[in-house]
């Protein structure tokens, strides 16, 4: 073989590789090979030495490889409101604390700072690619793209004027600003990012449904998040949320519902031959008390089934295996059935299911010849050993703690648990001023 530079030809040697593809299967020692920043090929360690010896080698072999983790539902900057107001129902919570606070701090400083403090977490637990709806999301995806993430933002939609934009029309003209600023981006793609049904009218939900089907982008809401949200939308309208989005044709695989904590038998039916696509949150839903989403009756409909940790203000973290292990358990006991969501189904909703939702999985979501190199290893210390199975140690141990290595696109951004395009002390020292301006201001005091 030619020579070329060795940053692009990258050869990762794992103890045991998680493809995540059709087979569901684990190889032991084998090398994933890399060009380019596309994968070529997955191979055994003895046929990458003869077909690849002069690829740059990565040598991880008492680690787990695997693709990078995909995040279907975050709210990147919040993570500098983790811990404030903790303990506080749902609509307390967000009318007493949340919203207040957000609109005397909001500005795109706060979105950088907090959306860099949560890449660094999202990176430091193996997460590639976040599905994010939050204010200024030009701001989001500018941090996303320098720190090297994947990212689809959320062009967010209101009824009722915020700091990002002051009418209905302006959330459509600056998120479709943004759409086309970003058509040829590779790494930041967008989606349509409407709240929820009960904050966003049915003409502007009308309008989102359309536009999404002619530029053929997802739709990120949330959807039935609790009992008393869907209860008022019926009080209101007549009709629940969900056949409210059926009757203006926004049922569809455009839509990610997120929550979906109340939701009936002929509602999942519904949702299955639509093809829509439902995004668990099962940390924050527990620690607000909004309900839990009825997993084992959507696995059974068939329904395609993504995670989120949703923001660590209600979570209070970013970790996605966690996440996905308490969404394991929840299952279980859901269905009284220990084999409910077993291991490699419940893997393919923090990846390649995760990636279909995202419109994605052409691309990413699995370690298959021709996909983005977006993977991420892991070195088992004690609380992982033996390992029997990779797959279930990855699954039901804490394994995010022992994540060392991220690639997306073959570009490292974390190595030996060492972030690579973000500055942690500088992130502590930002995260640490929002306290003390946040905390100063809290309890009705005027902003400083």
């Amino acid at each position: 073989m030619g020579k070329t530079d060795d940053t692009d030809r990258l050869r990762i040697d794992a103890g045991w590789v998680i493809p995540m593809d059709a087979m569901s299967r684990v190889l032991e020692e084998h090398s994933l090979i890399i060009d380019k920043g596309r994968i070529v090929a997955c191979v055994p360690w003895l046929d990458a030495d003869e077909q690849y010896a002069d690829f740059r080698i990565e040598n991880r072999r008492s680690g787990i490889l695997m693709p990078g983790l995909i995040n279907a539902h975050t709210h990147l900057a919040m993570n500098l409101l983790r811990g404030y107001a903790d303990d506080t129902p749902l609509n307390e919570w967000l009318e007493q604390h949340i919203w207040p606070t957000e609109n005397t701090h909001m500005s795109p400083d706060f979105v950088q700072q907090g959306t860099e403090l949560a890449l660094a977490e999202c990176l430091l637990n193996g997460v590639t690619t976040v599905n994010d709806m939050y204010f200024y999301p030009d701001q989001v995806a500018r941090t996303c793209r320098e720190a090297g993430m994947r990212a689809t933002v959320g062009l967010l939609v209101f009824d009722f004027p915020t700091v990002w934009a002051s009418s209905v029309d302006e959330y459509f003209s600056k998120g479709l600003a943004l759409h086309d600023g970003l058509r040829v981006d590779p790494l930041i793609s967008v989606a349509f990012a409407p709240h929820a049904p009960y904050t966003v009218s049915q003409a502007a939900l009308e309008r989102i449904a359309t536009l999404a089907s002619e530029l053929d982008l997802p739709i990120h809401m949330h959807v039935h998040e609790t009992a008393r949200e869907v209860e008022q939308f019926e009080k209101t309208h007549g009709v629940r949320p969900i056949q409210r989005l059926d009757e203006i044709g926004m049922l569809s695989p455009s839509l990610l519902a997120v929550h979906l904590t109340q939701v009936t038998d002929i509602e999942i039916s519904r949702l299955a031959e639509t093809g829509v696509n439902v995004v668990h949150c099962p940390e924050s839903n527990m620690k607000l008390a909004s309900g839990v989403c009825p997993i084992p009756d959507l696995l059974d409909a068939s329904v395609n089934i993504a995670v989120g940790t949703d923001g660590a203000a209600s979570n209070n973290d970013l970790d996605l295996l966690g996440e996905l292990r308490s969404a394991a358990f929840l299952a279980k006991v859901f269905s009284g059935d220990a084999a409910t969501l077993p291991v490699m189904r419940a893997l393919r909703m923090i990846t390649i299911d995760a990636a279909k939702a995202l419109g994605m999985d052409s691309e990413i979501g699995s370690l298959e010849p021709g996909k983005a190199a977006d993977c991420v290893v892991m070195e088992p210390d004690l609380g992982m050993l033996p390992i029997y199975n990779a797959a279930s140690q990855v699954l039901y141990t804490s394994s995010s703690r022992c994540v060392t290595d991220v690639w997306v696109a073959g570009k490292p951004l974390l190595q030996h648990r060492k972030l690579q395009t973000l500055d942690a002390e500088r992130l502590q020292r930002h995260a640490q001023n929002w306290a003390v301006k946040i905390s100063g201001t809290a309890k009705g005091q005027p902003a400083r």
